[in-house]
């Protein structure tokens, strides 16, 4: 129903993002969509290349006079540097030398080089780079809209950095606490947390070193039965899980308590079944969070995800050069100290589309008024079911 595909380097001239799909009749504004792509910005450890990156949207096709089209969305954000990159990065002209040789451990370097047979690994890094969630958060920015006037609403905090973990992590937040999460410098609801992962922050980069860590998204407002579970493909879970990994350097995700209900008995990790007049069917607790035999069983949704340490390490390590094969040290870009919190908002536009994809799925229709119609029909349903 809905997909995006986006394209562009990290210091080509820019990420364009096309999305498909996308209901007549939602009001879009290139400002909100800029605002989500600030937030991608956010968090302490950053590099200093998101001084530069003052991402601007400019909205190509799929809008008019505000609202929706039901035609393809075309997006284009240009990168600030790309005058800068311009001889290296330009679509004409011919190899002048200064080949990146040097494959940095940890990146999609070698693995690309051996792939396409290339001895430049800028040819590989330029699109592996973490640059390309532009796309992503532009695609997502739009589905947050459309799932803002069916009430759904995702938000995302810092759970753990490092080896330090925010004592807020064991409960789930309320949709009104949580938006409070951008406020904090490591989008941590945990204040005191907070600041010993700064701390741990400003030590790797003293070192020359960089941390992960651990983040939760969450979905407020999904009724039940969102996703299927008749096929493997169109479990949401699987969906879902799929959509987050495929963030760079994502190494883990889990749904609910997730790898913790391994170590439980099943008594103690079944979310027992209430009724309630007017209310419905519910769970008095979440340990699946949210998301039984592939669908939404009407609770609120809990993605974490582990995001290992930046493999770009301003103390380079060994590798081995593609030409010569000497041993050497690797080629240094650019890069963050700690950018889980950044990660994090990257993730809510993952779950985003997905979820939107899910509900336009379930509920059909070509304009956003019918949408809501059925919606609500299907909520009044599942209440009085």
């Amino acid at each position: 129903m809905l997909r995006f595909l986006d394209a562009g380097e990290s210091h080509g001239k820019g990420i364009a993002t096309i999305v498909e799909g996308l209901p007549y009749g939602i009001p879009i504004r290139a400002g909100e969509i800029e605002s989500e792509l600030n937030r991608r910005r956010l968090g302490y450890g950053r590099s200093g290349r998101m001084g530069l990156e003052k991402d601007v949207v400019e909205v190509f096709s799929g809008v008019r006079l505000g609202v929706t089209l039901g035609s393809p969305l075309t997006m284009l954000v240009r990168n600030a540097e790309y005058e800068k990159w311009y001889e290296a990065m330009r679509a004409d002209g011919e190899r002048k030398g200064g080949d990146m040789t040097r494959p940095r451990p940890g990146h999609a370097d070698l693995a690309g080089a051996l792939k396409y047979g290339t001895r430049d690994v800028r040819d590989i890094l330029e699109r592996a780079s973490a640059r390309e969630t532009v796309g992503r958060v532009c695609a997502g920015a739009v589905a947050k809209r459309l799932l803002g006037f069916l009430d759904v609403y995702i938000y995302s905090h810092v759970l753990a950095v490092g080896g330090i973990k925010a004592e807020s992590a064991v409960v789930t937040p309320g949709l009104e606490e949580i938006k409070r999460a951008d406020e904090d410098p490591m989008r941590c609801l945990d204040a005191a947390a907070s600041g010993r992962m700064r701390e741990e922050v400003d030590l790797a980069r003293e070192q020359g070193d960089s941390l992960g860590g651990v983040f939760e998204v969450i979905a407020y407002g999904l009724p039940a039965g969102i996703g299927s579970h008749v096929h493997w493909d169109r479990r949401l879970d699987a969906r879902l899980a799929a959509s987050v990994t495929a963030i760079q350097a994502i190494k883990g995700v889990e749904f609910g308590d997730g790898f913790a209900l391994a170590g439980m008995r099943g008594s103690q990790a079944v979310d027992s079944i209430s009724h309630e007049e007017g209310r419905g069917f519910f769970h008095p607790t979440n340990h699946a969070g949210g998301l039984e035999g592939g669908m939404t069983n009407g609770e609120t949704l809990v993605v974490r995800a582990a995001m290992k340490p930046i493999p770009t390490l301003a103390s380079p390590l060994d590798c081995v050069d593609l030409v010569t094969k000497e041993k050497v040290k690797a080629a240094v870009e650019r890069a963050d100290s700690c950018a889980v919190p950044a990660a994090a908002v990257v993730a809510e536009s993952a779950v985003a589309f997905v979820l939107a994809d899910a509900l336009l799925e379930k509920l059909g229709g070509d304009n956003l008024e019918g949408i809501q119609a059925r919606y609500k029909k299907m909520l009044r349903e599942q209440a009085d079911f």
